[in-house]
């Protein structure tokens, strides 16, 4: 699994795992920020979100396009200096329309830095693999890049709720999904007499008796600034990989070399063919084409932050009991994600004694989160943040399930080309928000939840969200790494850092689409039919890019 990978991908493997964990630590609590913070409701921190999101995805094609004319590492240093400058603005607690000032600007830096980061970062991978002794292994040294990525993921939302609890409990508080809501309604004057009536009674559960508009005001107040402090692990993590960047920067210097430079140096490492018209052309069209389809990917599956967070703070048992409580011990998870590498390296060993140790490590790897699993409570409770947890915990634990199937099949010469597996994602996608579907028949749409004060009578097992999470990462497995391993193998050399740019740049639209589904959250739709519309748009997306596999699959193997 680990074998034939040049050293330089866990270098950069590891500076993208600080990073990300940075950037998710601050995504898991980021909408709750925004509806504590300033009382924006669904369609209105949806479009924040989806704006930024399509800042931070956008961004990389300028810093794609700047990093093939001045270098790749120069914008990465750069990007992570601009993103810890936009991180500690955020987390700086603000009143007023200075904090809106603030969030803004802060938001705008981290986007920017992400540009000139992310997608240069990968490029610098993908010139990795441009030896040949390497070439063969890309499709795999991506799908262990993006596992390193989940590494970060995975520890995010927990970070962000145990930060959030702590400076919340300091207060004197303790989160309820409902409050904030509630709160602001009171302080406007728009709250209807039942709601009126849960905030009063919430309100008594915190132990407060008062008057209910300084407990609005002390409460808000309290749990925004508790996330601001979340949002300050990021510039701790920055640190961290900037360190490991500059620390480790022998391992992959050769790499750092654009298109460009490769010629004035006489570079042979990075790939410098050039091309005929028609052949850049091909190339060209074939991108983006796949990246037409990428767009619909990543407004289903950016979700995770918004709509389907909703889902979990609304329509999901705040409370976990029997096996599932295990998913929601990070811990727990991170032993189970370590077994799974050991277990494959069992079978994998080439000597007996190799075989025995690594058995015995998976046994003592189970009996440990069996431990942990025994000593949790009867019942626990569950933040709506927390489910975010899953997706890079089941993408670190699938990844080397994902790539051994693969590599079979690709000893038969059976393994599916990258523009299939991109398909075959889209598909998957579609089966996950099914899922959704079906878990939300019979529910009341969100207009009629905000009707009645924003509290369901009905509310669903998690086990429905863990699974949409497991399908969702199926998806991701077949169409994030592997788009990201095509790009960086089929785009022309004088463009490679701006086609990264590209993929970022078409992610970034799908980003911001998901604020389409935000809009349609409060519109009175059926709620299983919201969730139904990501699905129509999975299966089309999908058609679509079987419709036109041989001109994919031709562009690739001209590579």
């Amino acid at each position: 699994m680990f074998k034939g990978h040049p050293k330089g991908l866990y270098a950069l493997a590891l500076a993208n795992t600080g990073e990300r964990f940075g950037y998710y630590t601050m995504l898991a609590i980021f909408v709750l920020f925004l509806q504590a913070k300033f009382g924006f409701d669904e369609a209105q921190s949806g479009q924040i979100y989806g704006i930024f999101l399509g800042c931070v995805y956008f961004m990389p094609l300028i810093g794609g396009i700047l990093a093939d004319r001045f270098g790749y590492g120069k914008m990465v240093r750069a990007g992570i200096v601009v993103m810890f400058l936009g991180y500690l603005l955020l987390a700086v607690p603000m009143m007023g329309a200075t904090a809106k000032i603030t969030m803004f600007s802060a938001l705008a830096l981290i986007a920017i830095g992400t540009g000139l980061f992310k997608g240069n970062l990968q490029v610098l991978v993908g010139n990795l693999y441009d030896e040949a002794k390497y070439s063969p292994f890309r499709d795999n040294g991506f799908s262990l890049f993006y596992m390193a990525i989940n590494i970060g993921s995975m520890f995010a939302p927990m970070t962000a709720t145990k930060v959030t609890d702590l400076f919340l409990g300091k207060a004197g508080f303790t989160y309820v999904p409902q409050i904030p809501s509630l709160a602001h309604q009171y302080i406007n004057g728009t709250i209807t007499p039942e709601a009126s009536q849960t905030f009063e009674t919430l309100a008594a559960q915190q132990g407060y008796t008062g008057d209910l508009m300084t407990f609005a005001n002390n409460y808000i107040d309290s749990l925004s600034t508790a996330y601001n402090y979340g949002f300050g692990v990021a510039c701790i993590s920055l640190v961290l990989s900037m360190a490991i960047y500059i620390c480790c920067r022998n391992w992959f210097k050769h790499a750092d070399v654009n298109s460009k430079q490769a010629k004035e140096m006489g570079n042979t490492t990075v790939k410098v063919d050039e091309l005929t018209p028609e052949q850049t052309r091909s190339r060209m069209t074939a991108l983006f084409m796949v990246f037409a389809v990428v767009i619909f990917f990543w407004m289903s599956f950016q979700q995770s932050g918004l709509c389907l967070t909703f889902f979990a703070r609304d329509y999901t048992a705040n409370t976990a009991t029997g096996i599932s409580r295990i998913g929601f011990n990070i811990w727990a998870l991170t032993l189970i994600a370590i077994s799974v590498y050991t277990l494959f390296s069992t079978f994998q060993s080439e000597t007996k004694k190799n075989k025995i140790i690594c058995g015995v490590v998976t046994l003592l790897l189970w009996s440990a989160a069996a431990a942990l699993y025994l000593r949790m409570p009867e019942t626990i409770n569950l933040l709506p943040q927390e489910f975010q947890q899953f997706n890079p915990f089941f993408v670190v634990a699938l990844t080397p399930v994902s790539m051994a199937v693969f590599g079979a099949l690709a000893k038969k010469g059976k393994e599916p080309s990258s523009p299939k597996k991109i398909g075959m994602g889209m598909v998957v996608a579609g089966l996950g928000f099914t899922v959704m579907a079906i878990a939300s028949m019979h529910l009341l749409s969100p207009a009629e939840l905000k009707a009645t004060g924003g509290v369901s009578s009905t509310l669903v097992s998690p086990n429905w969200l863990i699974s949409t999470y497991l399908v969702l990462t199926f998806a991701e497995l077949l169409l994030s790494p592997i788009g990201i391993s095509f790009v960086t193998k089929v785009a022309p050399p004088k463009y490679k850092g701006m086609m990264m740019g590209c993929w970022f740049c078409v992610t970034a639209i799908g980003n911001y689409l998901t604020s389409v589904i935000a809009k349609i959250w409060g519109t009175g739709m059926p709620l299983w039919m919201v969730w139904g519309v990501l699905v129509v748009l999975c299966l089309l997306s999908a058609v679509f890019i079987f419709s036109i596999m041989k001109k994919l699959e031709s562009a690739t193997k001209e590579c």
